[in-house]
């Protein structure tokens, strides 16, 4: 195809709509390395300032799924299910999530990511149960599902890597706010998956990269009329990420967390959560008729856990990792919790070892912070409010400073807050 990229950057700077032969020459070209980085990121600057149009942003995820391979569960003769949560502090919804919808006689291939900076990442957190192993072959995936229907693994290099070249160069051109980018990077993996229908978990709040409502449902309604253009059953849930979910943020402090809710205990809200989100999904396959509430209540959510985990090589009666020291910080006064942001909360569990700056960098898996109160509970001066973990103890100064703030204190019982706070369709 006779093309030229500055021909393309110019159309899309001053402020024309591409055709689809530009979009997926270019697509096809800078994965292959004939467009160079410096001509990407001139353009994604471009689409940033200017936008996309529907068909625009359509195009271009397709293009993007068509770079590489595309997955077909058909065979297994279940209906596929995915979840995808836009990232937050405290999110370790899909370690409970997968099972529960996997008692349903669903397909569940959960394909996720390693954490960078504050927010957490699921293999990250699996990685912390001694012998698991996120890596599986298509053909491992395969069997394991059709066994057993649920797998939480690392996507392959092979799923839209255009979108993975493009999301390393986003992160360093100042282009990651740009929300046709932001739709097209998620929904092409989503598509290149091949689920029949899909919850997208879009966060609001100050531990999320939508602050507000109004940004974050405008995002979600980009990604959903890509699912539903491309044939997938989509509904985008906006929920709250001004308060980290449940009561801990770090690798296995949070799977601890995630098994007591698989044990029919744990935080209310991760609870209502993964409930939620289950309840979307069976009812989009036609599965409404069930309660997955009763899956967690049963046990029989938790037999599945154990069976997923075990298949993919992890000992799941082996203690998880504990951080060789802690602190506490404690309530400088009496009162009720009326906030507790997010984002200082996941900054200290970074600062702590829980997450990585760099994608080369250690996690130290038994590393994070634990929450003793949230907004709505009443505390007392002295009152333990948090407790940090780490192997370094050189590090608490630093994490403790991230909290400095971080915790508002009212005189009277401050109303609650919905989980969620808006659903796209």
């Amino acid at each position: 195809m006779n093309m030229d990229v500055i021909d393309v950057i110019h159309a899309k700077r001053d402020g024309a709509a591409l055709t689809g032969e530009q979009i997926d020459w270019v697509i096809d070209a800078y994965t292959k390395g004939v467009v160079a980085d410096e001509q990407m990121a001139a353009l994604a600057m471009a689409i940033f300032l200017n936008g996309m149009n529907r068909e625009e942003v359509a195009r271009w995820t397709m293009a993007m799924v068509n770079s590489g391979d595309r997955l077909d569960f058909s065979s297994l003769g279940r209906p596929v299910v995915h979840k995808h949560s836009s990232g937050g502090v405290g999110d370790k919804i899909s370690l409970p999530l997968a099972p529960v919808l996997g008692v349903y006689d669903v397909v569940v291939p959960k394909l996720s990511g390693r954490g960078l900076g504050h927010t957490g990442g699921t293999l990250d957190k699996l990685d912390s149960i001694p012998g698991w192993r996120g890596d599986l072959s298509n053909e491992e995936l395969f069997a394991q599902l059709d066994e057993i229907g649920v797998a939480i693994a690392a996507a392959g290099s092979g799923l839209a890597p255009a979108d993975k070249k493009l999301y390393a160069l986003r992160d360093t051109t100042g282009t990651v706010a740009a929300v046709p980018l932001i739709a097209s990077s998620i929904m092409s993996k989503k598509i290149a998956e091949g689920p029949g229908a899909l919850v997208l978990d879009v966060k609001v709040g100050n531990g999320a990269f939508m602050t507000s409502v109004e940004a974050a449902a405008e995002l979600g309604r980009v990604m959903v009329d890509l699912g539903t253009d491309a044939g997938i059953n989509t509904v985008a849930l906006l929920t709250n990420m001004d308060t980290p979910l449940g009561l801990t943020a770090g690798n296995a402090l949070e799977v601890r967390e995630a098994l007591e809710v698989l044990a029919g205990g744990g935080p209310s809200d991760v609870v209502e959560l993964t409930v939620t989100i289950a309840r979307e999904l069976l009812g989009a396959v036609g599965k409404g008729d069930v309660d997955p509430a009763e899956a967690l209540a049963d046990g029989r959510a938790m037999d599945l856990w154990r069976k997923m985990i075990t298949m993919q090589g992890g000992d799941v009666d082996a203690p998880l990792a504990i951080a060789a020291h802690t602190e506490v910080i404690r309530a400088e006064r009496d009162g009720w919790i009326d906030r507790l942001e997010a984002l200082p909360v996941g900054v200290a569990a970074w600062r702590l070892g829980a997450g990585r700056a760099r994608k080369e960098d250690k996690i130290d898996p038994g590393a994070g912070v634990e929450m003793h109160a949230k907004p709505g509970d009443r505390v007392s001066a002295g009152q333990p409010l948090f407790t940090l973990h780490t192997d370094r103890p050189d590090r608490f100064q630093h994490a403790a400073d991230a909290l400095a703030g971080a915790v508002g204190y009212a005189e009277s019982e401050p109303e609650a807050t919905p989980l969620v706070l808006g659903r796209v369709d």
